[in-house]
């Protein structure tokens, strides 16, 4: 049989949980600096949650317009900001529009809902709203993660606290509104309000722990970006480079074939003698703009060094190579760069070459590519040359 002293404490509990949650992202976000805006949002989402389930347990000692109406509208603001926070984690950008604008909607609905008598419907806007806005936050979490290319397995386990949240609150919204004796009021020593207040707590801590274990994630991918890409154009530096080439060089002796062009901007010292260093990065980040649209997803682009490119073309032959230079070469002659108000005349010199089966390591297929590069050069530049 379930006591009101067990539901106080588990209600208590709650609030020490998310009490101590807001402490710890404070920390992340002023000590460690991990993700400040997702983790100062966090914070506020586990200090808003605190303070709601603080005046619900005031009910009846306080004036009904705060524990009541105040209280309601807090709980939602805490999965407006979980929701928020999401987004936040991966991108730096806060998902505020949707998450604001369930939150206005619902404290628009509990002010004109009456304070006294059944509550049934107030009970249901809230839980409602709180698993609508867990349900946004579950599917940011999982799309971020997919887009990272993480494992499905993976996102399953990290995206599955937030799921079970809005799952959680989508139960008792229905409950409230089927058996509002049983769920209406959270002090009410009911069993299902006893499971309830369990799960709450569980997932309130595995949700902070896994929102953590993001965050660190994300801390860790941004450091092997840094170590992968090249700072001026953020292709792949010269080492992952390679590694992708030794990779597609394991690859030929099952089946799969690659090829490799290699890329030399033309007149690049002349550019860099003429208008500046400066002006040579820029020619070098607009000439990578400009081919990122010939390239696939499976495709890898490295800057070996310089103005030398290359791009490693899995699964292709020496004509599907010969069609990408091409299209490469014009998009970069069809784009001049514009530099304190002059246009400077952009061009580059393509070698390409497909790995063969003898082949002893993927440098042999590269160096072919690096020759006929240099040929390309000595017939006039602005050319494709195999």
């Amino acid at each position: 049989m379930t006591t009101a002293a067990q539901t106080l404490t588990l209600i208590a509990a709650t609030i020490l949980v998310t009490s101590m949650a807001t402490m710890i992202w404070v920390g992340m976000a002023m000590a460690a600096r991990l993700a400040p805006r997702a983790s100062w949002t966090l914070a506020a989402a586990n200090a808003t949650a605190a303070t709601a389930l603080t005046l619900h347990g005031a009910r009846g000692q306080w004036p009904d317009t705060v524990t009541l109406w105040l209280a309601d509208v807090l709980a939602i603001a805490a999965f407006a900001l979980l929701r928020a926070a999401v987004p936040a984690i991966a991108t730096r950008r806060l998902g505020w529009r949707s998450a604001l604008a369930v939150l206005l909607a619902g404290a628009m609905a509990l002010a004109l809902l009456p304070h006294e008598g059944p509550l049934r419907w107030r009970a249901g806007v809230v839980n409602g709203a709180s698993a609508l806005l867990g349900l946004m936050a579950a599917w940011d979490a999982y799309r971020h993660l997919r887009h990272a290319k993480v494992r499905l397995r993976t996102v399953a386990l990290l995206t599955a606290p937030l799921a079970l949240i809005a799952a959680l609150m989508a139960v008792r919204g229905a409950v409230t509104l089927t058996q509002p004796g049983a769920a209406t009021d959270l002090l009410r020593p009911t069993e299902f309000n006893f499971a309830f207040l369990w799960g709450t707590l569980l997932l309130s801590m595995l949700q902070n722990a896994t929102l953590a274990f993001l965050v660190l994630m994300r801390l860790i991918l941004r450091i092997r970006h840094l170590t992968e890409r090249d700072p001026l154009t953020d292709v792949l530096n010269r080492r992952a480079f390679n590694q992708a080439l030794e990779a597609a060089h394991a690859w030929l002796k099952r089946g799969r074939g690659y090829a490799v062009v290699m890329i030399d901007m033309d007149r690049f010292k002349q550019l860099n003698d003429t208008l500046g260093h400066a002006a040579g990065d820029a020619a070098l980040q607009l000439m990578v703009r400009e081919l990122a649209p010939c390239l696939r997803e499976v495709d890898r682009f490295g800057r070996l060094g310089g103005e030398e490119f290359c791009v490693l073309l899995p699964d292709t032959d020496i004509a599907g190579a010969a069609l990408v230079a091409e299209r490469m070469r014009m998009l970069v002659d069809a784009a001049p760069l514009r530099w304190q108000g002059q246009d400077w005349p952009l061009s580059a010199s393509f070698g390409i070459a497909e790995a063969e089966l003898g082949d002893p390591r993927a440098e042999t297929a590269l160096g072919r590519a690096d020759a006929a590069m240099y040929r390309a050069k000595h017939q006039g530049r602005n050319v494709v040359q195999a």
